[in-house]
């Protein structure tokens, strides 16, 4: 079993930034990849981010590319994303997942299903 918590969203002008923090307990972190995925009103979830479990290879959703950057603490059991000149599209709810496969080529997946694990989310709203 693995516990997900997310912090950091809340509102904030377009051309803002955020970041968000999710913090894991219950296994052991960084044996696994993780997560962000996005979910507006009226919208199917979205990827947003993810991060191999060594933190060395990241992926991200056209949309937010040079714009968010995710990381992570192993230390702590967390990772991290970095949201800059967040845009009125960006709003929604924003949860963290781990996927509990582990990749011997230190891999992390992009779509929702390979993630068993998933935080309650945390709201970010971008106003124009």
């Amino acid at each position: 079993q693995v516990h997900l918590v997310e912090s950091g969203g809340g509102l904030v002008q377009a051309g803002g930034s955020l970041r968000l923090s999710c913090a894991a307990s219950g296994r052991t972190f960084s044996n696994y990849a993780m997560g962000w995925f996005r979910q507006a009103p009226g919208k199917e979830r979205e990827f947003v981010a993810a991060i191999s479990r060594s933190g060395r290879n990241t992926y991200y959703a056209d949309s937010v590319k040079d714009r968010f950057t995710i990381s992570r603490d192993n230390a702590k059991n967390t990772v991290y994303l970095q949201m800059n000149s967040l845009k009125p599209e960006d709003t929604a709810v924003y949860s963290c997942a781990v996927d509990m496969a582990f990749y011997t080529n230190d891999y992390a997946a992009n779509w929702a299903r390979a993630y068993e694990y998933w935080g309650q989310g945390t709201q970010v709203t971008v106003s124009s």
